[in-house]
């Protein structure tokens, strides 16, 4: 039986005969349906007419997305450690080319992920590389639409995945909104990758807060501040954000700390 894609996040569904009655991670406020109504892809004719490609996003950062571009059109990040590599997000499409390019890169330990919007083929990844972890923090438990053995559920506020890589709950655009913070990264001066809790903005200088990008759905002064205080004791360098070169490669640090006093201000006025 075929295993259903919703077009416009991407999510992928358990095997059916036909597709389900409707995406609950598009038609939750902070994502959307088409216009046209709900639709939806079965797995195996994405691969036929799509393809990922690979871009080096910095030195052991590697991006994989997928052209023509589908769904939310983000990326994912493999992190290359010699420790094991990484796999930060998801995207829609795992096929054969592409396992054999991870393997050819070392393989993969353990996969991260942000936030729902970002689950795409999480088990489908799991179970190309023979099964591994993927992790979840506790709140996102509701929002997992393929339920499955792979996925580790993570509670609290931070969680060590290694000595160089730390899950951070900042939360936001929603409850366990998470960041990867890996500091081995930018020459041992460390590197987020937020999802979109904290989203690059379009000059690669500011950065960005919203509970719904996509219907404007603005975040209080209190959670934009505690997006700051989860991750203010960290050092990093760079961010890396969710579509190909929308990144922060110098001071990554001070310019969050400017947006986020920026947006209290604009509040406040």
């Amino acid at each position: 039986m075929p295993e259903f894609l919703c077009v416009v996040c991407g999510t992928r569904y358990p095997e059916s005969a036909s597709p389900p009655p409707a995406c609950p991670i598009c038609q939750d406020e902070r994502q959307w349906v088409r216009w046209a109504g709900q639709a939806w892809l079965d797995a195996s004719e994405l691969a036929a007419t799509h393809h990922n490609v690979f871009r080096e996003e910095d030195k052991n950062v590697c991006g994989i997305g997928t052209e023509p571009a589908f769904a939310i059109g983000q990326r994912a990040l493999l992190l290359l450690r010699p420790e094991g590599n990484v796999l930060w997000d998801c995207i829609s499409l795992v096929d054969a080319a592409t396992v054999a390019e991870i393997q050819a890169r070392g393989g993969l330990a353990a996969i991260a992920i942000s936030h729902p919007h970002f689950f795409s083929a999480m088990v489908a990844w799991s179970e190309a590389f023979g099964g591994v972890p993927v992790y979840l923090h506790e709140t996102h438990r509701p929002h997992v639409v393929s339920p499955h053995p792979c996925i580790r559920f993570w509670s609290g506020d931070r969680h060590s995945l290694a000595p160089d890589l730390t899950l951070v709950r900042v939360g936001g655009h929603y409850e366990g909104s998470t960041v990867l913070h890996w500091s081995r990264a930018a020459a041992g001066h460390g590197a987020l990758c937020p999802g979109d809790s904290i989203r690059v903005a379009q000059d690669r200088d500011q950065l960005a807060f919203m509970y719904s990008y996509v219907n404007f759905i603005p975040l209080s002064a209190r959670r934009v501040q505690a997006i700051w205080d989860a991750v203010a004791d960290l050092p990093f360098e760079r961010i890396y954000g969710y579509w190909f070169d929308f990144k922060v490669m110098t001071d990554a640090k001070a310019k969050l700390h400017r947006s986020v006093r920026r947006y209290l201000a604009a509040l406040a006025d």
